[in-house]
């Protein structure tokens, strides 16, 4: 099953008296309290309660996990189809891998709490981040950061923040924002005393990476990272791996039971420790092996004495077969080896001795998933299915990494789960509102979440993404490189040629280059036919290469251009055909997707000129197309060297992946000239 919110189901949410009731029972002194105030803030507030019956109004100062009920409220990890739970039969079935058969936490004991040390935190609760933007915000300077989010005022400051160009945003019209600087210890930042030794063991010299990262990450600013690499991943797992684990440690609510035990006589004693369900942290991740990775950081990092299930992870997250040879590109193997499923989602739980794998998702701490895995466990109604998402309420921390991976599958599942983020929950979850944070009530907390983004670039995708989702009140942060180009780095000489046609909008930019196409590039190929054998024309878009592909099919003006096709949906017959077509010249064009390339890398044959019908997003393809393609032509002695060619189309809204194909410096003058040709060698 998916969801079961029978026991919390009401009458609706009209306003009911019977409603009115229950949320005035609840904690009266709250809104009496709020009614000194403006009216506005409260309105959330209300709302919210009078979505619940008097069924769901919790005991006082319970915590707020404490369910009732085996049965209520479980997210039933299985694939939809299937609802075996057998752990048996579950090896080598990735529809079955996530099957979580644990009941709901029914008044858990003490030591199934999350893991917290002996320290006492009062001296650093003035200085510590986590207190600083969650646990005692100034409820003043937050407010006003908050309505300037709201109101779209931002301040912005650019800087050198080596080694990247960063781009600072507060929210407000502060003129003096404050810049981080980067630092050389974490002893700043109040990690947990467990924390702290572990730390000491895996993260002892940080990097140039980790020094200029850290001010941001444990600070809680929003960030998008436009430079991650393959020999820095690791590095940015440990950090952020880190800081989720400092986050969901500093939990206080232990304490507070304690404190609300000997103190059960004080009606004053007012403690705001929670939100309104359990888990913290999301981690959006592209693969279960990428998964993997993140798991055994976090596991390297808390050291927990015991791991429940870690034997059923290890068989559905980890492939040792699956590997590449020394000639694939090594961000290929990087993204691609080991277990490259992406359909999943995991509930992580930490006590106090053990680390629980395949938690329920409202028992979990952290949530793992790809955005396939976490838009099915969300559900549908298209699909008659109960949609739910109340465990995305409470969600403090958001970590996107390889993001450029996850631009290669659906993104609108990323833009789905990015809606549904930090959304009032729709049922009660035995919540005990007495203990929930005053911003969770006002319905601030996707204001409060911290977005990590981390990428091997940048893309409009993610630059929007980080402009509408990310609306952190504490500021957030863009890195990017200064970048220098890969004109000269492809390995053969030959002619590059850019030429700019003009697009009056982004949404015309399709038909324009589609025109451009078919009235500058095409009558040259139709006009020397003969010369026209081997020719690649790789085509970024899915949508541009059915339009392209179906004028090659249709045209008159085409008929004597023989062509075949290549792309993310071709089956591997087919594309051997069409790639055995292309090397003895009965197909003289080959059309050739981007993400056919990001997840095939073929090493294509018999090419003599390259079309880019767009630039691609990662610049590392241009080089291995362009230069590798080229070069592989001119050792089997089928072109002369030098005698291949480069033709790119672009237009001004291709000015990301332009800037990383000629360099920082030449793009500014490429979009902006009188002449739209631009020739390199």
């Amino acid at each position: 099953m998916w969801l079961d919110y029978s026991k919390y189901k009401t009458n609706g949410t009209s306003g009911s008296e019977d409603n009115e009731d229950a949320a005035g029972s609840v904690d009266e002194d709250m809104l009496e309290d709020d009614d000194d105030e403006e009216a506005a803030p409260v309105r959330p507030y209300v709302a919210l309660l009078q979505g619940f019956t008097d069924d769901n109004a919790p005991n006082a100062k319970r915590r707020k996990l404490d369910h009732s009920s085996s049965k209520a409220a479980n997210i039933d990890m299985e694939a939809p189809e299937d609802g075996n739970d057998d752990e048996s039969e579950d090896e080598g079935k990735t529809q079955d891998a996530d099957a979580v058969d644990e009941p709901e936490d029914a008044g858990p004991e003490m030591d199934e709490q999350p893991l917290e040390d002996d320290s006492s935190d009062g001296e650093e609760e003035a200085t510590d981040p986590f207190d600083i933007h969650f646990a005692r915000p100034d409820e003043e300077k937050s407010a006003m950061s908050v309505k300037a989010a709201k109101s779209g005022e931002w301040t912005t400051k650019r800087a050198l923040f080596k080694p990247w160009r960063a781009t600072f945003q507060q929210p407000g019209t502060d003129a003096n924002m404050e810049i981080p600087s980067h630092t050389t210890s974490l002893e700043p930042y109040g990690l947990k005393k467990k924390l702290k030794e572990t730390a000491a063991k895996h993260l002892t010299n940080l990097s140039e990476v980790e020094q200029g990262i850290a001010p941001m990450l444990f600070g809680y600013r929003d960030i998008l990272h436009c430079d991650r690499t393959v020999k820095d991943s690791q590095a940015l797992r440990r950090m952020v791996c880190l800081h989720a684990l400092n986050h969901v440690f500093k939990d206080k609510v232990i304490k507070n039971n304690y404190k609300l035990a000997k103190e059960s006589d004080n009606a004053e004693l007012d403690l705001r420790d929670q939100g309104f369900t359990r888990p913290k942290v999301l981690f959006l991740l592209p693969t279960r092996n990428s998964c993997a990775r993140m798991i055994n950081v976090l596991r390297d990092l808390c050291e927990p004495d015991q791991q429940e299930n870690r034997k059923r992870f290890d068989e559905s997250y980890i492939d040792k077969q699956n590997t590449f040879g020394q000639d694939r590109p090594i961000d290929f193997r990087d993204l691609f080896e080991g277990n490259d499923d992406d359909m999943f989602r995991l509930g992580v739980k930490f006590t106090r001795k053990t680390m629980k794998y395949f938690a329920q998702f409202y028992n979990s701490d952290i949530l793992f998933a790809s955005p396939l895995g976490l838009r099915m466990a969300i559900g549908s109604e298209e699909e008659k299915k109960k949609v739910d998402y109340d465990f995305l309420s409470s969600i403090e921390m958001v970590v996107m990494d390889q993001s450029d991976a996850l631009l290669m599958q659906n993104w609108e599942h990323i833009e789905f789960i990015f809606e549904h983020l930090n959304l009032q929950p729709k049922d009660a979850h035995d919540c005990d509102f007495s203990r929930v944070r005053s911003w969770y009530l006002e319905d601030w907390a996707k204001y409060f979440r911290q977005t990590v983004i981390l990428s091997a670039f940048n893309t409009p995708e993610l630059t929007e993404l980080f402009r509408t989702r990310c609306q952190n009140w504490q500021g957030k942060a863009r890195l990017q490189l200064e970048y220098a180009g890969n004109l000269q780095q492809l390995g053969v000489k030959a002619k590059q040629t850019f030429s700019r046609f003009q697009a009056p909008s982004p949404d015309k930019d399709p038909d324009a280059r589609f025109k451009y196409f078919t009235s500058a590039i095409v009558p040259g190929l139709v006009k020397r036919a003969k010369d026209a054998t081997g020719t690649l024309i790789y085509i970024p878009s899915y949508l541009d290469f059915v339009r392209v592909r179906n004028y090659f099919a249709n045209a008159q003006e085409v008929l004597s251009l023989s062509f075949g096709a290549i792309s993310e949906y071709s089956d591997v017959p087919e594309a051997s055909r069409a790639r055995s077509h292309f090397l003895n010249g009965r197909h003289r064009v080959l059309l050739y997707t981007e993400r056919a390339h990001h997840f095939r890398r073929y090493q294509l044959r018999g090419v003599h000129r390259v079309i880019f019908y767009g630039l691609p997003d990662n610049p590392i393809f241009y080089k291995e197309i362009a230069g590798g393609y080229l070069g592989k032509s001119e050792e089997d002695m089928r072109i002369e060297p030098g005698q291949g060619s480069v033709r790119v189309m672009f237009s001004k809204y291709d000015v990301m992946k332009l800037e990383r194909t000629v360099g920082s410096k030449r793009v500014g003058k490429m979009i902006q000239d009188r002449g739209d040709t631009f020739d390199f060698v």
